[in-house]
């Protein structure tokens, strides 16, 4: 559905509230119609005629019309937002749908451009929305009425004030595709100056660091100067706009006022009917052309010109959804082929694979060669140039929306944790779980001692996961899919902010649990727990066992090798290590993140840090998170001295090894 349809549809859904509003406007023009024929007889049958109190009883009536008419104009604003909120809501979700589904999102930073169409461009539709129920209906009403009202007052003078009047309303109109124009580029100017003042203010401590203070500077000067050009400009288009409209409204009182005496001699007129008819044009016509000018000249031109801009960000082709349904929930790859782009080189090639429930995969490669790339296809996020990946028999892509959802998670790197309470977080996809079911999910992944530290499931967490840290962010996250009926889950790097114990008993829980899993190595300790291991390496795939694949696979081997082999602590680091400092560091071959795009266990919110120890199966450890933005993983249990068929593998030794020097 276009924007645009989204937005009538949207307004006549509340075709309630806009009947009570057109019921209102009548009340609210009572005054401008009878205003002037009041006054009149006020003056022809009152004080003309030497009646004063008679007089005084006609204005006495105009009174009482005036105050049904404030009582119309109050009904009118307390029935505005049962109309103009529902709007707000699906402009909102709109917008909000658009981000998610952006072509080349911001990585690592928040989306300053989208924050101002939300609250920018959304609140612009909002306002002019609502000026216009109030101003143009208003307008509209008060004229008809005034118009009606001169009509059976002082019809010789309708003419002369209708010519001016109207030649005013073709001149604004001439303006208005300018002034359209000019609208747009400040609000194009907004969202430039939006976007420049975030990335900065984002990247603060990386612009000091390289010392381009000045740079920065430069960047957001020229965005504001931009901006306030485009302010400049739409502001004499205003002026100009202005001019026009009091002339229309000006010139039609004058004449009336040039008119009226020698209309009242020849008896066209009488004295009260005069002064009936200024009164329509003072009181009623030139307030309703001022208003005419302000709806039309910001209100209707903002409003045009935000719905374009949403227009262009906010539309999407419709969806449309999957009609099969899954026979199991085995997995099975076709000849997968995905490159992101028409002439780009494949980061997936002609890949076959097979996964039957209760296996367990992990992959590994070089940071950047695709293993993210190829989560979202196992998901279905991603649709492949070439080559299908089942799910029960079925092409993933035409699986129900609700049954896929049902059945595939994805978690990546960066856990996403939102306001709301332990339970609330953790029963995302298990909204039917009880209290029991949710803490052995936690219990399961290492979650257990988190939740007692936090207050138990009712423990309140705050905006943007306050008082959680990275770790802790990504054991809710492992809980809340564990806690799911997801038979496929996908681990992208989903431990890379845990200690390698902890990382290895939730990866040992899910493989317990049963369906497929597949691990995303963050470290290649990942590799020994699986069943069996996918290289990904550009042109050339392997898959097998760890044993099968060192003494195959000269990739795999190699990243085996750089893995455990030490180098002295100062050639990675430039320092000597601290009292105590050991083990081996990251896996070279994942210094990527996570992968974005919308997943159905998270979102990103931040980035890995180099972890010690490289851990198998044995041991044990407290599950623990490690701080948010870095830090060395806890120290952990007995680590072997060696990595069980590891080409190359070396005694331990406090040092770093050439994975994390390369990084």
């Amino acid at each position: 559905m276009s924007l645009r349809r989204l937005y009538w549809s949207a307004l006549a859904a509340q075709w309630r509230g806009g009947v009570v509003l057109l019921v209102c406007s009548l009340l609210e023009g009572i005054p401008a119609f009878f205003s002037g024929r009041l006054v009149e007889l006020s003056v022809d049958r009152g004080f003309a005629a030497g009646s004063p109190a008679a007089g005084l009883g006609w204005l006495a009536l105009f009174g009482v019309a005036a105050v049904l008419g404030a009582f119309g104009a109050r009904m009118v604003w307390h029935q505005l937002g049962t109309v103009i909120e529902p709007l707000r809501d699906a402009l909102v979700t709109a917008v909000v749908r658009g981000v998610l589904h952006d072509d080349s999102p911001p990585r690592n930073r928040p989306d300053s451009s989208g924050v101002a169409r939300i609250t920018q461009h959304v609140e612009v539709v909002r306002d002019a929305t609502a000026g216009l129920l109030v101003q143009a209906r208003g307008m509209l009403v008060t004229t008809a009425s005034a118009l009606a009202g001169l009509a059976t007052v002082a019809g010789a003078l309708v003419l002369p004030v209708a010519v001016p009047a109207v030649c005013a309303l073709v001149v604004f109109a001439c303006l208005l595709p300018s002034l359209a124009r000019r609208q747009r580029a400040l609000a194009l100017a907004d969202e430039h100056t939006a976007a420049t003042a975030g990335a900065s203010l984002s990247g603060m401590r990386d612009i000091v660091a390289c010392g381009a203070q000045p740079i920065a500077a430069l960047a957001m000067y020229d965005a504001v100067d931009a901006q306030a050009r485009a302010a400049i400009r739409v502001a004499r288009s205003s002026a100009l706009r202005a001019l026009v409209i009091s002339l229309g409204g000006f010139v039609p009182l004058l004449l009336a006022l040039a008119l009226a005496p020698g209309l009242v001699v020849s008896g066209e007129l009488t004295a009260g009917a005069a002064l009936g008819a200024l009164v329509y044009l003072a009181t009623t016509m030139q307030p309703a052309l001022r208003g005419l000018a302000a709806t039309a000249g910001t209100v209707v031109l903002r409003l045009l010109v935000a719905l374009r801009r949403l227009a262009e960000t906010a539309e999407l082709p419709d969806v449309v959804d999957g009609t099969a349904t899954p026979r199991g929930t085995d997995v099975q790859v076709r000849v997968l082929t995905f490159s992101w782009g028409a002439s780009a080189e494949p980061v997936v090639r002609d890949l076959d694979l097979g996964l039957r429930p209760g296996e367990h995969l992990a992959v590994v490669g070089p940071s950047g060669i695709g293993k993210s790339t190829l989560a979202g296809l196992l998901t279905g996020m991603l649709a492949p140039q070439e080559g299908r990946v089942l799910l029960g028999g079925v092409p993933i892509r035409d699986v129900l929306a609700a049954v896929r959802h049902e059945l595939v998670a994805l978690i990546p790197q960066e856990a996403y944790v939102f306001a709301g309470t332990v339970r609330d977080n953790v029963s995302l996809f298990a909204p039917s779980a009880s209290d029991d079911e949710l803490s052995s999910a936690a219990d399961a992944v290492g979650a257990g001692a988190l939740l007692r530290r936090l207050g138990g499931l009712d423990a309140e967490i705050g905006h943007g996961g306050e008082g959680v840290s990275a770790g802790e962010a990504q054991l809710l996250a492992l809980a809340r899919v564990y806690a799911s009926a997801a038979q496929l889950v996908i681990l992208d790097e989903a431990t890379s902010h845990l200690d390698p114990v902890a990382e290895a008993r939730a990866e040992r829980a899910f493989a317990a649990r049963g369906g497929v899993l597949v691990v995303i190595a963050h470290r290649l300790s990942s590799a020994l727990r699986a069943d069996r291991v996918l290289v990904v390496d550009g042109r050339e795939t392997a898959v097998g066992s760890h044993a099968e694949l060192v003494a195959r696979s000269a990739r795999y081997a190699e990243l085996m090798q750089a893995w455990t082999t030490p180098v002295p602590d100062h050639a990675a680091t430039g320092a000597r290590p601290p009292a105590g400092a050991g083990g081996e560091p990251v896996d070279a071959s994942t210094g990527s993140p996570g992968g974005g795009g919308v997943t159905v266990g998270g979102a990103p919110t931040g980035n890995g840090h180099t972890t010690l120890s490289p851990i198998v199966d044995g041991g044990s450890a407290p599950a623990g998170g490690a701080p948010a933005g870095g830090g060395s993983a806890a120290t952990v249990g007995r680590q072997p001295d060696t990595i069980p068929g590891a080409t190359g593998s070396t005694p331990r030794s406090p040092s770093v090894s050439r994975a994390a020097r390369v990084n």
